[in-house]
């Protein structure tokens, strides 16, 4: 997506806003508010009930008291277009414009609610570390987000230049490219600048949020797209390749080569958050060989005729990738399960139906009936 403000009226914020991502659609959703004497602007950064809004007129501090609904993920976040005061001390956000995208995951905590992490964004750049061993289902498990957010993912392979043999490198990226089907695998230096250029192409066109665990070199990677240090960097750990918390916030910054970026901290924890869609796509070799399965309620654990187990047999599809599947499959259906009733019921009543149906299969199959 690019920015222009060709395709929609002049307005008294249009143009101070157009390297931000406003454009015509944003437009025509304000046009209510702007006739009740309210400003549009973008949400840079969130902290304790209060944000940084870039407005025409700058940044301004606003209170977001009028939007904190007991829904989290109806919170406002970076990267929504809020719908501010346009005067008054203080100022505050009286809503925002519905979203376009929204990146969520699940909690830490118990309660298996969703924490909104970005808003209104074009591409998601998952940065994994090639100083450390990939860890390959937590890319899937990024890449599902990614997907299930409605953003493009990108996989930026950082420290490029800490692999110095170029058949190792190339082996990296393809083992990355088999766990990231229909996305662009990239390998970037900070150090060298190796990469960095067709990086900037790409965030130029729309917004973009930044994902990865510490240490991944997110900071970094920030400050060669910005072209200065504006991100704190610290070291990370010869001893595992772990790095510090040095983004504690979600900051949203307007890139020099055009473009918007969106950093965040170090994750922790990626869980899924109702991305029965997103790991569909992901994994989306095991659902065209899944169309081929005798039963379409297939498991994929035991059923005779299963495609996808074939597929594992004859070398088609590694057992890392099924087992992954499953294990990403199980997680989300957890999650919507504890937060919709109805669904837990149907759950209980389909597991206990395959597991009779495992049983008659496999006796069946023992009686030489298959």
């Amino acid at each position: 997506m690019s920015f222009s403000s060709s395709s929609f009226p002049s307005s008294p914020y249009a143009h101070a806003l157009t390297a931000l991502g406003w454009d015509g659609a944003w437009e025509a959703e304000f046009a209510p508010y702007g006739d009740q004497g309210l400003v549009p602007g973008r949400v840079v950064r969130v902290d304790r009930g209060q944000c940084d809004v870039m407005t025409a007129d700058g940044i301004v501090r606003a209170d977001t008291a009028f939007v904190t609904p007991h829904d989290p993920l109806r919170v406002i976040c970076t990267g929504d277009w809020a719908v501010v005061e346009a005067a008054g001390n203080p100022r505050y956000v009286k809503t925002y414009l519905p979203r376009r995208t929204a990146f969520v995951r699940s909690t830490s905590s118990q309660r298996s609610e969703g924490q909104i992490l970005a808003a209104n964004v074009d591409h998601a750049i998952i940065a994994v570390s090639l100083a450390v061993e990939l860890d390959l289902g937590r890319i899937e498990r990024f890449l599902a987000l990614a997907w299930e957010s409605g953003a493009q993912p990108l996989v930026v392979l950082t420290k490029a230049d800490l692999v110095p043999d170029p058949v190792t490198l190339a082996h990296l990226v393809q083992d990355v490219e088999t766990t990231a089907p229909g996305v662009g695998v990239l390998t970037v230096s900070s150090h060298t600048g190796e990469g960095t250029d067709v990086l900037a192409a790409v965030v130029a066109g729309g917004t973009s949020v930044l994902l990865g665990i510490s240490g991944a070199g997110k900071s970094t990677l920030a400050n060669a797209l910005l072209g200065s240090d504006v991100m704190d960097v610290q070291a990370t750990r010869d001893v595992d390749g772990k790095g510090r918390h040095t983004t504690t916030t979600r900051n949203l910054l307007a890139l020099p080569g055009g473009g918007v970026l969106i950093d965040t901290p170090g994750l922790r924890g990626v869980g899924l958050w109702d991305a029965e869609a997103g790991v569909g796509q992901v994994f989306s070799e095991i659902e065209e060989y899944a169309a081929d399965c005798r039963f379409h309620d297939c498991a994929h654990e035991a059923e005779p005729g299963c495609a996808v187990l074939g597929a594992v047999e004859s070398g088609a599809l590694p057992q890392r990738r099924l087992e992954s599947y499953r294990k990403l499959l199980r997680e989300n259906q957890r999650i919507v399960a504890k937060t919709d009733a109805r669904l837990r019921s149907e759950i209980r009543r389909d597991w206990r139906m395959k597991s009779a149906e495992g049983r008659a299969n496999y006796e069946a199959k023992r009686s030489g009936r298959y």
